[in-house]
């Protein structure tokens, strides 16, 4: 597969549908966007500072990919990604979460994804390093007390108590690797020692402080050393323990920092959902209206581009990519702030989902549900065969219901396949005949009662 960079618009689109079904101009909307990111890198730097990103506003119902979307173009691009709701902010002054909150949580994201990435790169040496580690403990170079004979472990004898002349020779350490690669002695117990975080009770309370951009813990952690504690774990646990530790030793969190400011500020998306549910649609002029219309403000320069101070150092929202999504049933988009309307351009409607639509979900993406269900039931050796009539069925029960009750969009299939798979589910280990088939006259019997009537199906589906 191509990188990132390669994939044209077209080409992104086409990933994007692997996941995805429906929504093209959506779909369309998000891969301009991305590759805008691309273009804009290979300006000269004088341009660089011009082009600054055009934020998408999605409207559409719940559960027809608004989400999905955004979420399957950060992975594709390995971008930092975060979504958030912004009914769960408050304007400045009232109890509540700042929209500040939002980019710290997305560079805290960025730092974890540059750090996993450098980790990954140090794995082989982290894991050599700590077989010696391992190879000396056994070996009492750690320790004051009588070490592990090396004969025993060699010979399969470890619990033997004669004791035996201390063997610190290459050829025994290479032999005793050996059988610690091939998982010889993973069930023998050894005693090691490990890193602890000493932090006062008093500091418990400190969220508000960091959500101001000061690391409490990094502050406190230079006045309370790391203290070591010794821990009695088998050879199989230490390795993963003593693996982390070398490979956190190893990496540079100077340059892991700088590189995920980097990203967050020029490859970050913010997903803003229910938006919506913060337009301001006018009134008596008090009320929650007055907190909603708040945060649209506070939104407001934090979308048009400013710095926000994190515990990593400063961050710049220029060109972050903030992609907004409501369902607008009760408001509309001009009932937000008009400075605010500005900043999301580019807008795109998304379609609520057909039977057709429901038949391809369960069918053609390479995470379908129907293949999660196969591939879990697998693992008790039960194999799962969905025909065409069965899956017709099944969509055509979800559009119904959706149809008749609240429209959950997609979200209805889980509701329904769970009903529909809830005795194999359960009974999976103990089945004799080890093959289900799920057609329509299988699936009719699980769920038609309860589909045909409203009451049941209100609070079952």
């Amino acid at each position: 597969m191509k990188s990132f960079e390669e994939l044209t618009p077209k080409e992104i689109v086409r990933e994007l549908d692997k996941y995805i079904i429906g929504q093209d101009a959506a779909k369309k909307a998000v891969a301009i966007a991305m590759r805008n990111r691309y273009r804009r890198h290979l300006l000269p730097d004088e341009w660089k500072k011009e082009v600054l990103p055009k934020n998408i506003l999605m409207i559409g119902p719940t559960g027809v990919g608004k989400t999905e979307i955004a979420r399957r173009l950060a992975s594709l691009s390995k971008s930092p990604f975060i979504k958030v709701e912004a009914t769960k902010f408050t304007e400045v002054g009232y109890v509540g979460k700042n929209v500040d909150s939002m980019i710290r949580d997305l560079v805290e994201i960025s730092v974890n994804m540059v750090k996993s990435e450098e980790l990954e790169k140090v794995q082989e040496r982290a894991r050599i390093l700590a077989e010696d580690k391992i190879i000396d403990y056994m070996t009492g170079i750690h320790r004051k007390r009588k070490p592990m004979n090396i004969m025993e472990v060699l010979m399969g004898a470890s619990q033997q108590e004669q004791p035996q002349p201390q063997q610190h020779d290459d050829e025994r350490r290479e032999e005793l690797r050996k059988r610690l690669r091939n998982g010889e002695i993973d069930d023998m117990e050894i005693e090691i020692e490990v890193e602890e975080n000493i932090m006062p009770m008093f500091m418990m309370g400190g969220g508000e402080l960091e959500d101001l951009g000061i690391d409490l813990s990094g502050f406190f952690g230079n006045l309370f050393p790391k203290k070591k504690k010794k821990r009695k774990v088998k050879v199989k646990e230490a390795r993963k323990i003593l693996t982390q530790m070398e490979a956190e030793k190893l990496i540079d969190m100077d340059k892991v920092t700088q590189e995920a400011l980097n990203r967050a500020q020029n490859r970050g998306i913010i997903f803003i959902d229910e938006i919506d549910k913060i337009a301001y649609k006018g009134g008596s002029g008090s009320g929650p209206d007055v907190s909603r219309q708040g945060v649209q403000r506070d939104l407001l320069p934090i979308v048009e581009g400013t710095t926000i101070m994190t515990k990593y150092g400063p961050v710049k929202t220029d060109f972050i990519l903030f992609i907004a999504a409501g369902a607008f049933h009760m408001s509309r988009p001009s009932d937000l702030i008009p400075e605010l309307q500005g900043r999301f351009p580019i807008r795109v409607e998304l379609d609520s989902l057909t039977k057709e639509d429901f038949v391809r979900i369960l069918t053609e993406p390479e995470n379908a549900i129907t293949k999660q269900y196969q591939a879990l039931l697998g693992t008790e050796d039960v194999e799962v065969i969905f025909t065409e009539d069965g899956i017709r069925e099944i969509a055509e029960v979800s559009y119904e219901l959706n149809q008749r009750l609240e429209n959950i969009g997609a979200r209805r299939l889980y509701t329904v396949l769970e009903k529909v798979l809830e005795d194999v589910s359960f009974y999976a280990p103990d089945i004799p005949d080890k093959k289900v088939i799920v057609d329509s006259k299988y699936v009719k019997a699980k769920v038609e009662k309860i589909a045909e009537d409203d009451n049941l199906s209100s609070y079952i589906l």
